[in-house]
C-alpha cells in the first residue's frame, strides 16, 4: 500500500476521516510519525495550498488500526504564515493534537544561509542493511516493511544485541515503488529508523513516544533521505531524540526532536 493511500483523508472542511491501515505500525501501535502526517494531510486540505513547515505532536493515547476522525481548526491565517491545530480521536477517545505552519510556496526570504553541520556519513545505500520486519515478533516492526529503510551497518546491530555504545542511528530512507516524497512523508520518516537508545547500553525495549516536533526545510524533497539521530540526554525516565534529514545533494530537509519515555 502507497503512502499516499495509506491514511488519507476525507471529508471536511473541519471534520476529516482516516482509515489507519494494518502495517504502519510497531507491533500494533500506529508509528508516531505517520500518525501525525494523517493530521498533517488533514490541516494542508484547508491551509489554502500552503507548504508544510513545522509540525509539533503530542501522543495521548496508543492508536491501532482502524478508523479515526480528525478535527481541525485554523488559528491563524496571515499574509504569509497559516497556523491550525489538529485532534485525532476515535469514539471521542483523543489519540493525538497536533499544531502545524504552513508557509506561502515563494515567499520571500533572505538570500545568506548558515548550514553548521552536514549530512550523516553514509555507505551508498546498496552497501546498507535493508531493513525488513521479523518473522518471531521481534525487531524490526511490522513498519518497516511499509517504506524503504537501509541501515549504516555499524548502526543496524544495535537492533540485534551488539552496540556501539554510542546512542546514534544512521540510515537511508526512502518510499517504496519509487512513490515521491512529500512533506507529510518527511514528518513520518523523522519516526522511521530504530531509536539512537537502541545502540546504548540501554536494555532493547519500548520507547513510547510523548512528543514529536518536526521543521521541514524542503518539503517536496527527490530520492533518498540520509538520516541521522542522536540521544545525549536521559534522566528522570525521560529521553531526547535529535534528528537531521539531508537529500543526496546534502542540502537539510528537516529537524526533528522526540520526548520518549526510556526502553523499559
Amino acid at each position: 500500500m502507497s503512502f499516499a493511500s495509506a491514511g488519507a483523508v476525507f471529508g471536511g472542511p473541519g471534520s476529516w476521516k482516516a482509515e489507519i491501515p494494518p502495517g504502519w505500525d510497531i507491533f500494533g501501535v500506529t508509528n508516531g510519525g505517520f500518525l501525525v502526517s494523517v493530521a498533517t494531510r488533514a490541516m494542508a486540505s484547508e491551509a489554502d495550498s500552503r507548504d508544510l513547515i513545522a509540525a509539533n505532536g503530542i501522543f495521548l493515547n496508543p492508536a491501532d488500526p482502524g478508523p479515526v476522525e480528525v478535527d481541525v481548526s485554523t488559528l491563524k491565517a496571515g499574509r504569509s504564515l497559516s497556523i491550525l491545530r489538529a485532534r485525532i480521536s476515535r469514539e471521542e477517545r483523543p489519540l493525538v493534537h497536533v499544531n502545524a505552519v504552513f508557509a506561502e510556496p515563494g515567499r520571500p526570504v533572505p538570500e545568506q544561509n548558515l548550514v553548521d553541520g552536514e549530512p550523516p556519513d553514509l555507505p551508498p545505500p546498496a552497501e546498507c542493511v535493508l531493513a525488513e520486519p521479523a518473522r518471531d515478533g521481534t525487531l524490526p516492526p511490522p513498519f518497516v516493511g511499509m517504506v524503504e529503510v537501509r541501515g549504516h551497518p555499524d548502526d543496524m546491530a544495535g537492533t540485534s544485541g551488539e552496540k556501539t555504545g554510542i546512542s546514534m542511528m544512521r540510515g537511508w530512507f526512502r518510499l517504496r515503488d519509487g512513490e515521491p516524497l512529500n512533506a507529510h512523508a518527511v514528518v513520518m520518516a523523522t519516526d522511521s529508523l530504530a531509536p539512537a537508545i537502541f545502540n546504548s547500553h540501554y536494555p532493547t525495549g519500548w520507547t513510547p513516544t510523548v512528543e514529536l516536533s518536526v521543521q521541514v526545510r524542503n518539503p517536496n524533497p527527490q530520492g533518498w533521505l540520509a538520516c541521522r539521530f542522536t540521544t545525549r540526554f536521559v534522566t528522570d525516565g525521560m529521553l531526547e531524540e535529535d534528528g537531521e534529514l539531508w537529500d543526496e545533494e546534502g542540502r537539510l530537509v528537516a529537524l526533528s526532536r522526540q520526548l520518549a519515555l526510556v526502553p523499559r
